[in-house]
């Protein structure tokens, strides 16, 4: 039985990736239709708008929000945000959290789902979205969003967004065109809504792919993030992608002024009315990618210390000197080869962890399932013996009945 289920859950995971795989197709092809409707200046009025509330609703909700929370706001507002960002029709507020959390948690390692670097430029782009791995949500990654049934319902019916905005897109078309078959009306739908929804897709997808092949490279990270100028235009910040990986925490990545970041200054604006607060921002030291400020304190301490010490101390001689750069260079040797042995030992760490973690978790699922098959079928003898049971009880009472409603032999007459 375990199997069967094994079995039609895989079948599940194939036909969702197969039907995000035809929807992506078919919307691109729809966009060639804006050939034949011709392209007005309402429409072109329409995509604008449409990719830039969505692509906020991407960067600002999906991810500075709900997969790093760098902010706070109500629960109203948290649903319109993820209404915003599921319109974008790149699946529901749980799925893309969850999944963007794995990638940081792998980034750039064998497991990270969307790695050029190990998957290639393609697949990371856009191939990891059609792959059955990736088509379910880990529950366990996003428990503090799963609290929200709201979240949760939205997640299921992720659909609904897009399909309302679509609806709604043509609709408004066909008003300006003055009729639902107007090359007007038809126009505002497929530039407006098809043609921005197409370049939001890709758009978003250079951060997952572009986004750790060019660039510069401020920070050393463990990862191959990068910062590309374009990027964090067309993405409204999200292409100051080295800075975000040095410092998830932060609601801006634009960490310098020159550094333009659209979705921060959407979210300080909606800040001073109330509706988002308690941005937070990176620290100085992070900035400039130096020790924080206590650490550096007590550095400082260390060193004079040690410059105290040495004044006391006699003045060395020259083969002193020359003994003890040999010693100083040994040492360092020895410790960038002990620290690339530690990086070693900890991704082998990491890989076994998260193997066995996967065996431990397939092992009990299977277990789970066994039990409550057992338990199914105890519970169904259990029923069928009470049935039989009542079924004697009630044949036994009827008998009784039977005999209690015959009247009295009577009495023998001479």
């Amino acid at each position: 039985m375990s199997t069967e289920m094994a079995q039609d859950a895989e079948r599940r995971r194939n036909w969702k990736g197969s039907l995000y795989f035809g929807r992506f197709v078919l919307f691109h092809l729809i966009c060639l239709a804006a050939f034949w409707t011709g392209v007005t200046w309402e429409a072109i009025a329409a995509f604008f708008v449409l990719y830039a509330v969505r692509m906020f609703g991407i960067t600002g909700g999906y991810h500075r929000y709900f997969s790093h929370r760098t902010y706070k706001m109500g629960r109203v507002m948290q649903f319109v945000m993820a209404w915003i960002a599921q319109s974008s029709i790149q699946k529901g507020v749980l799925w893309w959290a969850s999944h963007h959390r794995h990638h940081h948690t792998h980034s750039d390692d064998p497991d990270d789902v969307h790695s050029p670097k190990h998957h290639g430029f393609w697949y990371a782009h856009l191939g990891w979205i059609f792959d059955p791995d990736w088509a379910d949500t880990d529950d366990k990654r996003v428990k503090d969003l799963s609290r929200y049934p709201e979240l949760v319902w939205l997640d299921r019916w992720h659909i609904l967004p897009p399909t309302v905005l679509g609806v709604a897109t043509y609709l408004v078309g066909a008003w300006i065109g003055g009729g639902f078959l107007t090359a007007e009306a038809w126009s505002f739908f497929v530039v407006g809504f098809m043609c921005s929804t197409v370049a939001l897709f890709h758009s978003t997808f250079t951060i997952n792919s572009l986004s750790h092949v060019i660039g510069d490279q401020r920070y050393e990270t463990d990862d191959e993030s990068r910062n590309h100028w374009l990027l964090a235009l067309i993405t409204f910040g999200e292409g100051w992608h080295n800075n975000h990986h040095h410092y998830q925490a932060s609601a801006n990545q634009g960490f310098y002024w020159w550094e333009y970041d659209i979705t921060y200054y959407i979210l300080k604006a909606l800040s001073w009315v109330g509706l988002v607060h308690d941005l937070r921002n990176p620290p100085e030291h992070v900035i400039e990618d130096e020790p924080h400020p206590a650490v550096a304190a007590r550095e400082d301490d260390d060193e004079e210390a040690a410059d105290e010490s040495d004044e006391s101390a006699p003045a060395p001689t020259a083969g002193t000197t020359e003994r003890f750069g040999e010693t100083v260079q040994s040492i360092q040797l020895s410790a960038a080869r002990a620290q690339e042995e530690a990086s070693k030992q900890v991704c082998n760490i990491k890989l076994a962890a998260a193997t066995r973690y996967d065996e431990l978790s397939d092992r009990a699922s299977q277990g789970y399932t066994e039990v409550s098959e057992a338990a199914s079928k105890k519970v169904d003898d259990i029923k069928e013996s009470a049935r039989h049971a009542q079924e004697e009880a009630g044949a036994k009472v009827d008998r009784i009945v039977e005999s209690l409603q015959q009247p009295d032999p009577e009495p023998a007459t001479d």
